[in-house]
């Protein structure tokens, strides 16, 4: 074949075009789903507390660290969130600014309430040593060293006055005072009086009986007349008679040497300047006590079905 009638020929292909199928659906969930992701972090952060947000901060900042339980160095993987335990999202107990001001105010009066029941317990420790130099420096005081008693209880600054065989406190089977008996008392009239805290006064026997029975008068009377007695001694000395909030006698219930009921040791007086803690709950029963009986007494005077006809 001649060089200048070549042939020339034209292959046509046939593209077979593919399907896209859904990808493009699996492309825009993705979108949608950082969109819904998004708007939903925004109003996370717009609707949390700077202390739950302050909370989230920390944990991504340092996300491995623990904190030992109890102090004792072992690791028990609770998040370092303050407050948050094992829910990574808390701080500061999870409240809100508003619950936080009152949680503040609730701890601020905790706080409160514990220093003054520490500078009252302060006070009775201080009145005790001023007691105890007091009954050191009188000469008719220091003859009883053995029968005053100074303690810290409960209640309050406990003082026992006891008995002696050779130093009785009162006459025999009476509430009448010894000379002695009357000077102690006078003196610690005038320092409880410098003291702000109220005063609890008890009498107490040994297990003896009274001799004309228990239907007539009673240790149980005779407790109660020895403390009313020390009482008014007590305010003799100096001491307000508002100060003073409960005299009781109680026979020979609370024994001091309960091996032997009959001891003489067991005859006392029992002076408590009250701590404050132990004046309110006294003044709450008091006030309880005070409730029923009004109640008792609207009951008794309401009229009754038969007195109605």
């Amino acid at each position: 074949m001649a060089e200048g009638h070549r042939h020339i020929v034209i292959k046509k292909l046939k593209k077979h075009q593919r399907s896209h199928g859904g990808q493009w659906k699996i492309a825009y969930a993705d979108f949608i789903t950082a969109m819904m992701a998004f708007f939903l972090l925004m109003w996370l952060l717009g609707s949390s507390t700077k202390a739950e947000l302050r909370g989230i901060a920390e944990y991504f900042q340092s996300p491995l660290q623990v904190l030992p339980r109890g102090g004792s160095g072992a690791q028990d993987g609770v998040s370092i969130i303050n407050g948050g335990g094992r829910d990574l999202m808390r701080h500061d107990g999870r409240v809100g600014e508003h619950n936080s001001e009152a949680a503040k105010k609730r701890l601020s009066l905790k706080e409160a309430q514990a220093e003054l029941e520490r500078l009252d317990t302060l006070r009775l420790e201080n009145l005790k040593k001023r007691l105890e130099r007091l009954i050191e420096s009188n000469p008719t005081m220091r003859q009883f060293t053995k029968q005053l008693l100074l303690d810290i209880t409960t209640e309050g600054l406990r003082i026992q006055v006891v008995d002696d065989k050779n130093r009785p406190m009162f006459g025999l089977a009476k509430a009448e005072l010894e000379p002695h008996t009357r000077d102690i008392l006078q003196k610690l009239g005038g320092v409880l009086n410098e003291m702000p805290n109220k005063i609890s006064l008890s009498g107490h026997t040994d297990a003896t009986p009274y001799a004309s029975g228990e239907k007539n008068y009673s240790n149980w009377e005779l407790s109660a007349d020895r403390a009313n007695a020390s009482r008014r001694e007590l305010i003799s000395g100096g001491m307000h008679e508002q100060k003073m909030m409960r005299v009781v006698g109680l026979s020979s219930a609370v024994l001091f040497d309960k091996d032997d009921p009959v001891n003489p040791i067991n005859r006392r007086i029992s002076i408590i300047v009250m701590s404050k803690k132990a004046e309110e709950a006294l003044s709450k029963e008091d006030g309880q006590t005070k409730q029923i009986k009004a109640n008792t007494i609207v009951d008794l005077q309401a009229p009754r079905p038969s007195d109605a006809s």
